[in-house]
Parts: C-alpha cells; structure tokens; sequence
C-alpha cells in the first residue's frame, strides 16, 4: 500500500496565526474584555503604574508588556489566545522572575526557566493579593535597575 501525502505551502503573504485577535492599543484590549476581566487588568495595571515609577506599557503579543531598565512584567488576559490555548482569569507573570526571592513558590514556574506568573480567577482574590504583588514588583524593578547597572559597566570596562 501506498500512502501519498500532500503538502500545500503557504502562500507568500500568509502567515500562521498564534492569537486569536490583533489589537493596535492597549484601548483596543480593554474593550474587548468582558466585564470581570477588564476590573482584574484595570486594578493591575494600576498597581504597575503606582509601584514602578517611570514605567513604560507597550503592547506585544496583544497584551500589556512593561518596561523599566527592560522587560519588568505582563498581564495576560486568558480570552487572549498563546496559539489555541486560553484560559479563565488573567495571568500576571514578571519576565525575571527566576532572579526574586519566591521561597514560598507564590510564583507559578511551569516549564519555565525564566517568566514566572500568578493566575487570578476573580477580582477578590486580585485585590487580596496586592500587597504581595506589590511587594515582588519592587523586587523586580531592583533587579532590572541592578541587570542594567551591571550591563553599562561592562560596557564601559569594554572600551
């Protein structure tokens, strides 16, 4: 027996899509989400902004990245796809969180050997979780300040 496979390229312009929206701004993110889950990115994102002084918000991937000395932490919405995947909640996770100080495993690590994230189900269990988030967002914000001061230094010791 002969198996014969066909294989169909994708055209030129194609591309595979890995989400399932395409948002131009934060704006745009905001209206999509339903109610509960604008309240729980609404109150993060407020966090973010009142803890890290200085910090830029951009969005990548479809959702809010922010920076200070480099990439510091996101909010993902679950109804925003990673491929096929979604989720209930909103997911908060910082890009350097292998380098804060988790004994407790607060922090969610997967399969990860970097990003860390915390995934809330309600806005109740965001709003008892603030203090503690607050408390790794300095955490996280020392540790960029500290990666960047120690980058320019080998920069400079370079020339």
């Amino acid at each position: 027996m002969i198996l014969l496979i066909f294989v169909f390229p994708m055209q030129k312009n194609e591309k595979k899509q890995m989400q399932n929206v395409q948002f131009q701004s934060v704006g745009e993110l905001l209206d999509f989400l339903d109610p509960e889950r604008l309240e729980m990115v609404e109150t993060l994102r407020e966090l973010v902004f009142e803890t890290v002084p200085g910090v830029e918000e951009r969005l990548s991937f479809n959702v809010p990245f922010f920076r200070r000395y480099g990439a510091l932490c996101f909010i993902w919405p679950g109804s925003v796809s990673w491929g096929s995947t979604v989720w209930e909640g909103v997911e908060f996770g910082f890009n350097n969180g292998y380098l804060l100080n988790d004994e407790a495993h607060y922090l969610d690590r997967g399969k990860r050997k970097q990003v860390f994230t915390k995934r809330f189900f309600s806005m109740q269990e965001v709003k008892m979780n603030l203090e503690r988030l607050r408390a790794f967002l300095m955490e996280a914000a020392e540790v960029n300040e500290l990666l960047h001061m120690e980058k320019m230094q080998r920069r400079k010791n370079r020339q």
